[in-house]
């Protein structure tokens, strides 16, 4: 890919949020590739790069004459270039001791820590019975401050089958993007360990995993990782919008795949830019189609939180078949009716012998299922919350 003024274009990108002010590239009659430009940062930057959240942000004013995906593309090959030249390292190294599972109950939230879960497993507002999720969110997140698992806790809490957790990164993907990304490999590892201990008490067939953006890498990583320690499998992660930026399978972070449990759906909501658009999973969907801008959505942050939001819908009862996806190659050929085959739901009712890539339409607010209803969805406002 070709684009004039590029040095205007990434001095702008770059020494704004870098404040770096020897930073030179001589690109004034050179016309650079994304990969190019990429390398030529790594060089110059070594473990001072721009988080992506921030580059999109401050540069909506060039959005007008460079494609967004331009963008997320460079800050992409921008990070792979570093982490191949080995130009940074992980600046906060996790702290296993640190790491928690948060129980997520209508009423309270219980801390503890993750390589003591039989403690959590005692607790009397744990159900050993019971299935447990356990939800990983991503960048930039705190666990007591997250949208994500309040939605995600209030939904499963509303069906009350499930014992539902939060894993506490400890802020360990809170800080520049590019060490969040390189410790979601080592945070997974973490993970699994503390997953050998739950299921010393809770079969492995009644984990589910679920992670958001960087979050569905280190369930990915966790999922690989406990396998190699138990020598048994997770049987469903779920990867919500998993982060683009940083990860490419093959390379040095090859984040969230097929195999890393025995099913692996994923919900796209931004493909492209801050998610990944290529396929991952045994089943893919692509909600509202490939464009990274869901319908309603104004802001590529609003369409990467999409993602969470829809499982959150899928999960009430009533609201299983919310989102009906069919295996197909583009919105266009599922418009003109040239998708054949079954509808399978997006979210919680997944087929797990549904595989491929399916495509389906949303509508632009709640409930975002084309088969959700206004006032089902009243009725749930109340559902999943402290009724003492």
């Amino acid at each position: 890919m070709r684009v004039p003024n590029i040095k205007k274009f990434f001095l702008l990108l770059v020494m704004s949020y870098l404040s770096v002010n020897s930073l030179q590239f001589s690109l004034e009659k050179t016309l650079l590739s994304v990969k190019d430009i990429g390398k030529a940062a790594a060089k110059n930057i070594k473990n001072l790069l721009p988080t992506p959240k921030d580059i999109i942000e401050e540069s909506k004013k060039l959005l007008i004459r460079y494609p967004l995906e331009f963008v997320s593309n460079t800050i992409n090959e921008i990070c792979i270039a570093a982490l191949f030249s080995e130009t940074i390292v992980p600046k906060f190294t996790p702290d296993i001791n640190l790491l928690q599972f948060q129980l997520c109950t209508a009423c309270n939230k219980y801390n503890y820590p993750l390589l003591n879960a039989e403690d959590m497993c005692r607790s009397p507002e744990f159900d050993s019975k019971k299935k447990v999720v356990i939800f990983a969110t991503g960048w930039a997140t705190k666990v007591n401050d997250s949208k994500a698992i309040n939605a995600l806790a209030k939904a499963y809490n509303c069906r009350g089958d499930v014992n539902f957790v939060a894993f506490d990164t400890a802020n360990f993907v809170d800080t520049l993007y590019t060490w969040s990304a390189l410790n979601t490999d080592e945070i997974g590892l973490n993970l699994a360990k503390g997953l050998v201990k739950l299921s010393n008490i809770v079969p492995v067939e009644n984990i589910h995993l679920i992670g958001h953006s960087l979050g569905a890498h280190i369930v990915g990583a966790a999922g690989r990782y406990f396998q190699q320690l138990s020598g048994k499998q997770i049987p469903r992660i779920t990867g919500l919008d998993p982060a683009k930026p940083c990860f490419n399978e093959g390379a040095s972070l090859s984040g969230l795949m097929r195999g890393d449990a025995d099913f692996i759906d994923i919900i796209h909501s931004s493909p492209g830019i801050l998610g990944k658009r290529e396929p991952m999973g045994d089943i893919d969907f692509y909600a509202g189609g490939l464009d990274p801008l869901p319908k309603g959505c104004l802001s590529v942050m609003c369409g990467h939180e999409r993602a969470w939001r829809y499982f959150a819908e899928s999960v009430y009862p009533g609201n299983e078949e919310n989102f009906m996806g069919k295996r197909c190659t583009s919105m266009k050929r599922l418009r003109g009716g040239k998708c054949p085959g079954d509808n399978v739901p997006m979210g919680f009712a997944v087929s797990h012998n549904a595989k491929g890539n399916y495509f389906l339409e949303i509508n632009d607010k709640e409930p975002f299922g084309k088969n959700g209803d206004k006032t089902h969805m009243n009725l749930q406002r109340e559902c999943g919350l402290c009724t003492n």
